[in-house]
């Protein structure tokens, strides 16, 4: 049957070729490509140029952009998306503003005792309930790597948790998917971490500490590892990689370990381009790093 969507896309594709070569520069910034099947390689290449022609790249001064980094950034923007259905999951929002440096956010909070604090606040990507996702081009250029940190993941997986209204670490799950499952093993993780900086704030956690701020950096965070590091969210919460392999539909460690023992002498490697920066604390007005 005649599909409209489908003739838009294949218009959209034709008229945006990605070279061969242009894709292989891309490649060998992202190691966490690495062993995709030839089929994924291909729906990645695809799905990233149609996240360039959905989405608005708004540069700001100090920060230009060639064609390679527009499709690196949009290929780690459509990763996550990669097993799942062609649907509107990134319908939330129609701009990424990029800036060349951290950039400083004036930030709100009401605590517990009804006082209101305001300060300025120093953030390399935040990411708005009506709004556009921002990110700081450094953490973006860090981002490729099996190092754990990935920012345009991070942020992406706030507009995920925010499709069902506010980021509180519940994106909308599959049908085959059961919630008391996904509570209790983001639950167990979220609270044992905590418990361990609780202990002791200068901790050497199993992922980064960032993530016990609350239930949505948890989320956000452990979508990180589950791509970056996965090797290390499940030795450290197995029930949460379980449940985010669900949700993603797709396995990196698995990948990982086949890459491992196909080539033994396989390094995971992290991006060269530049070191990866720190998060920063956020609030309840926006979700932040």
């Amino acid at each position: 049957m005649w599909s409209f969507s489908a003739w838009r896309r294949k218009r959209i594709l034709s008229r945006n070729p990605v070279s061969a070569t242009r894709w292989a520069s891309v490649r060998q910034r992202l190691p966490i490509l690495d062993g995709l099947s030839s089929e994924d390689e291909q729906r990645l290449r695809e799905r990233a140029v149609l996240f360039l022609h959905n989405k608005h790249l708004t540069t700001l001064p100090g920060l230009e952009l060639d064609g390679e980094d527009r499709l690196a950034l949009a290929a780690l923007a459509e990763l996550p998306l990669l097993g799942l259905a062609d649907l509107n999951w990134y319908g939330g929002f129609h701009e990424v503003i990029l800036y060349p440096d951290d950039f400083v956010s004036p930030q709100r909070h009401r605590d517990s005792g009804g006082i209101e604090h305001e300060w300025d606040g120093e953030h390399s990507g935040e990411a708005w309930q009506q709004g556009p996702v921002i990110l700081a081009w450094p953490g973006v250029q860090a981002s490729g790597g099996w190092e754990g940190y990935n920012l345009v993941i991070h942020e992406l997986a706030h507009k995920l948790d925010m499709l069902g209204g506010d980021a509180n670490g519940l994106p909308p799950l599959h049908s085959n998917m059961d919630v008391t499952q996904w509570a209790s093993a983001m639950q167990d993780a979220f609270d044992s971490l905590n418990a361990a900086l609780d202990i002791d704030e200068e901790a050497q956690t199993a992922i980064d500490p960032y993530a016990a701020e609350n239930p949505a950096e948890f989320f956000a965070v452990t979508s990180e590892y589950f791509f970056n590091a996965p090797d290390l969210l499940d030795e450290a919460f197995p029930a949460v990689y379980e449940q985010l392999r669900l949700f993603y539909r797709q396995d990196p460690l698995a990948r990982l370990r086949r890459l491992q023992v196909e080539h033994p002498d396989y390094q995971q490697a992290t991006p060269a381009t530049a070191d990866t920066p720190d998060g920063c604390n956020g609030n309840d007005a926006g979700i932040h790093l």
